[in-house]
Formats: C-alpha cells, structure tokens, sequence
C-alpha cells in the first residue's frame, strides 16, 4: 500500500490495535504495535526492522528493535484475539494445516537447520513453521503458529539458551505441533468444523488417530503408496491348535496400496462423478471423484485397532473403516490424487472434494505473508522475536482481512 493509503487508514487501524493489543501492559508498547503494522503495510521490497523505520514518518528503528526483539510481550493472547475476530468474520469451514519454510543464512538463527525447504523445492538451510488458518470459498487467515525446532538443537541446550528458546520447549514432529496448536485453539474456545492438510500430515497414521481422539472431522490427503483392504472383506479366524495364546484373527489377502484399490474399483464399475468445487480466473474448475470405502492397515493402523479393541488378545480382527477420495482427471490414464477422511462414505461428494481442494488458500495466505507483508524479512535471530514478528505479520494480514470482507 501507498503512504497516503496507510495514512487514510489510521483511524481504523487505531480500532483494530485497540482490540487485538488490548492485552499489551503498557501504552508505548501499543503505539509501537501499530507502527510496525504500518510498516509491514507499507510498499517496499524488504520488511525488516531498518528500511521500515526508514520509511515511516514517525518510524525509529531502535524502539522498533527492542519491541519486536527484547519486549517482554505475551504473542499468544493477541493471536487468541485475532483467531476470535477472523473465525467471527469468517465463519470457517475448514481449518488448513501445513507449514512453511524461511531461507536462511548461517546457523544462529533460532530453529535453522538444513532440512526440506519448501521455498526452494530441495534440502536448505532454512527454518519451518507449522500453521492452521481458518478458510472459506472466499477467505482465509493463519489462526496459530509454532516454529519447528530440529533435534540438532534440542540436543545443545546452550545453543538453544543463546536463541532465547523457553527451557519447556524440546523437539516434536511436525504433526504433533500440529496436534499442539489445534490443543491451544481448543482451549481458546475455537474448534475445528473440518481440518485439511496435505499429504505430509495425512500419511501419518499418528496424526489421524489424534484427530480422532480429539473427535474432529478431517480431509487429508495421501500420496496413493497407503495400504488399505477393501471394505467388504472379513478376518478370518484360525482354529486353535492347543499350544500357547490363540492364533489371531487375520485378513486373508495382503493390504494392497490405496492407487490400486481405486484402480480396481474403477474396473468394478465404480462411478466417477463429475465435480465443481469453485469458479477460478480460467473458469469453473471441475474433475472426476469417486467415493470409496476402505480398511487402511499397516502396523500403526494394526497397533490403532487393537488398542480400540480392548488389547491385541480381545481384538476381533477387524480394522475400521474410512472414506477414501478418489480423483480421476479427464484425460488421464489413472487415478491421480486421495484423500481420507474419517467422516461418513454418505457425505455428499461435492462437500468431500470442496473441503479437500481448499488446502490451496494456505498457499494463497503464506504467498500474501511473505510476498506482501515480509513474513519472512525477519532479520532478528531468536525465539521471542521471531514469534512476535510472526504475530504482528498476522496482525497486518487480519486487519486487510476484515477490511476485505466489510470494506
């Protein structure tokens, strides 16, 4: 946004911080919240602490420094007022999971490690956040955040002590962060109408069970390698030979990947349905789904089952089922992408693929962050200064949200 943009929104912009930076002790701390708002607004090619402040008429760098980098400032209760006003706003209907990666250079910066990056399609040396953000056909905006630390540096605490990292915080997969933040939201009273995520959280049978434990809905997609058995076969139980525990009860065929399932029930007269899930620039953007019921299997689904079923000597065998969507393109040869749901194999198909399909507003939000509002211009090295960054960078987002929606 132009300067005199900005400065035509100050009055709004006064509203907005009011509210969201309510739980900030001091006046100062507000004032200066709101100037890096303006900041991160502002056009210009870097977002970083020093050419903002050059930028801004009542810009200083040195305040802004110890603000983001050295205030003591709780981000957790201003990001709770932000998912309260953007899941009002919005009125959600799935929530997106995924995360994100930020280039780095060095290795002081709190939680950098050479490790899949995102931003570059290969292995870097980068940091990664995991996020959930609400979304709808319409809109969409980041709820809560976590930055994922590596092993490497959970194994040096002094390291770790010099990036400022809380001395409770140790190293957890990226789904159980995930798991974490829904927790948090949780306890903020915000909950889950539907959660989506690619296939890096979808292939982790942990995560799904977590979902299920904490009784939310999910579309989460596979690569398609998964196993499952298809839903009408049964275990077959062996006679007991007199010796030892009794044999358990076990499925005749082997599992067989979910891209060949599908496969087969295409060949068995399974219907794919033509779908419209939204209008893009280029027009209605439709494909073929089928909706299948399957077993998926596997140790951990096996481990899952038998737990459920009061432990591996009283389980009867059977592994449950879920909903399996399947999309066919016109065109091409094979089914192309799944996904898994745990909701019922009855729920209309357009629904299924709406939910599915929406992952694509997290790209939409992390290209909005980063390209527009320097979500990862942050040059400050540790853990409180990259979570407050993190947190006024969502601030900036929600406000041009709200505007959007009621302007």
């Amino acid at each position: 946004m132009r300067s005199g943009e900005v400065e035509r929104l100050r009055g709004e912009l006064a509203e907005f911080v009011a509210d969201v930076f309510g739980s900030f002790p001091r006046r100062d701390q507000r004032r200066w919240g709101e100037c890096y708002l303006r900041g991160l607004m502002l056009d210009g090619r870097r977002k970083s602490i020093q050419p903002m402040a050059e930028r801004l008429p009542d810009g200083n760098m040195q305040a802004l420094q110890q603000f983001v980098n050295q205030s003591p400032w709780d981000p957790l209760p201003v990001r709770q007022r932000i998912a309260e006003r953007l899941s009002e706003a919005i009125t959600p209907e799935v929530w997106v999971i995924d995360d994100v990666s930020f280039p780095k250079c060095g290795k002081a910066s709190v939680g950098v490690a050479r490790q899949y990056c995102g931003a570059v399609g290969k292995r870097a040396n980068c940091q990664v956040a995991v996020s959930v953000h609400a979304a709808t056909d319409t809109a969409s905006c980041p709820l809560e955040w976590q930055l994922y630390l590596p092993r490497e540096w959970t194994d040096e605490p002094d390291r770790c002590r010099r990036a400022g990292v809380p001395d409770d915080v140790a190293h957890r997969e990226k789904w159980r962060l995930a798991l974490g933040l829904l927790d948090a939201l949780a306890q903020w009273q915000l909950k889950a109408p539907v959660v989506v995520a690619d296939a890096g959280y979808g292939v982790s049978t942990p995560f799904r069970i977590g979902l299920q434990e904490r009784g939310l809905s999910y579309v989460l997609a596979l690569n398609g390698k998964e196993v499952a058995h298809p839903e009408d076969v049964e275990p077959h139980q062996p006679a007991y030979g007199g010796l030892g525990p009794p044999t358990l009860a076990r499925y005749r065929t082997p599992p067989r990947a979910v891209c060949v399932l599908a496969a087969e029930a295409a060949r068995g007269g399974v219907r794919f349905t033509e779908v419209t899930w939204r209008q893009g620039s280029k027009g209605a953007m439709t494909s073929r789904f089928a909706v299948l019921t399957v077993r998926p299997a596997g140790k951990q689904s096996l481990a899952a089952a038998q737990e459920a079923g009061g432990g591996r000597n009283r389980w009867d065998g059977v592994l449950p089922v879920q909903t399996l969507l399947v999309e066919w393109p016109h065109g091409q040869d094979a089914p192309t992408d799944y996904w898994i749901s745990n909701l019922p194999a009855t729920t209309p198909a357009a629904d299924l693929v709406r939910w599915a399909k929406m992952l694509w507003w997290i790209e939409h939000d992390y290209r909005e962050l980063k390209h527009g509002l320097g979500l990862d211009h942050f040059e400050g090295r540790t853990w409180r200064g990259w979570h407050h960054h993190v947190t006024l960078v969502t601030a900036a987002q929600a406000f041009l949200t709200l505007r959007r929606l009621d302007p």
